[in-house]
């Protein structure tokens, strides 16, 4: 059995000597190696770094969609990699929230029902799935858009879409991998503030990964990803 999300302070999630190497035409390519780092509830943390640094690798480990080549990921104490198949996927499906770079959502259903998704296959009741959805929709600015698909909203809408989905089983950890990569500035201005909103509203703990320096001045505290190696820096505040 999983546990719940940790309390207020506690570590939530801990990465262990955790390594990603991967082997291409008899070649290994070391991704990263041996991060140590942990990350407590109710934090916001940024991960930086250039596009190819491994900053999805290192989401996707967290999130269970991949095997470490060595090293451990606990959540709330417990090893990712004991989790059985079905424990992976309530892992995922109850305790994670996730935003892509790409918005995924279903184009034949509407922006109501994309949000209601996760809540039904969660066995989430109907009419409770809808409300809850609702609710959301207005959080992210987009109750007039309910009934809209995808293709009649723009990339910025989009997104929102996105988020709210991915807040609608209550999730303990959010993870968002580069969600404002595709958008303009204005658009990205929006997603990353709304972020910062609904982590405090929800009181969840994030994690964001971005190569935007702007957007990652919003987290509490931020790791650099590069050559293989994660550091934690200070975030530079605007004076």
């Amino acid at each position: 059995m999983i546990r719940n999300q940790g309390t207020s302070g506690e570590v939530l999630v801990r990465a262990e000597g955790l390594t990603r190497i991967f082997c291409s035409g008899g070649d290994k390519v070391v991704v990263f190696e041996d991060l140590n780092f942990q990350i407590h509830a109710g934090e916001f943390v940024a991960l930086v770094g250039e596009s190819g640094a491994g900053k999805s690798t290192l989401l996707q480990l967290l999130a269970a969609l991949d095997t470490p080549s060595s090293g451990e990921v606990y959540f709330v104490g417990e090893k990712i990699s004991r989790f059985s198949e079905v424990e992976r996927a309530h892992y995922r499906r109850a305790k994670l929230g996730f935003v892509w770079q790409m918005h995924y959502l279903l184009p034949e259903f509407s922006a109501l029902e994309n949000v209601m998704m996760p809540g039904l296959v969660a066995g989430m009741n109907p009419g409770a799935a809808k409300g809850k959805a609702l609710e959301l929709l207005v959080e992210v600015g987009l109750s007039a858009a309910a009934n809209r698909r995808p293709g009649e909203l723009s990339g910025g809408e989009r997104q929102r879409v996105a988020l709210a989905r991915a807040l609608i089983n209550q999730p303990a950890l959010l993870l968002a991998d580069e969600p404002t990569g595709n958008l303009d500035y204005r658009s990205a201005e929006r997603i990353s503030g709304l972020l910062k909103k609904l982590h405090q509203e929800y009181r969840l703990t994030s994690v964001l990964a971005t190569h935007n320096m702007e957007i990652a001045q919003r987290a509490d505290r931020m790791f650099h990803l590069a050559s293989g190696k994660l550091t934690e820096t200070a975030i530079p505040r605007a004076q």
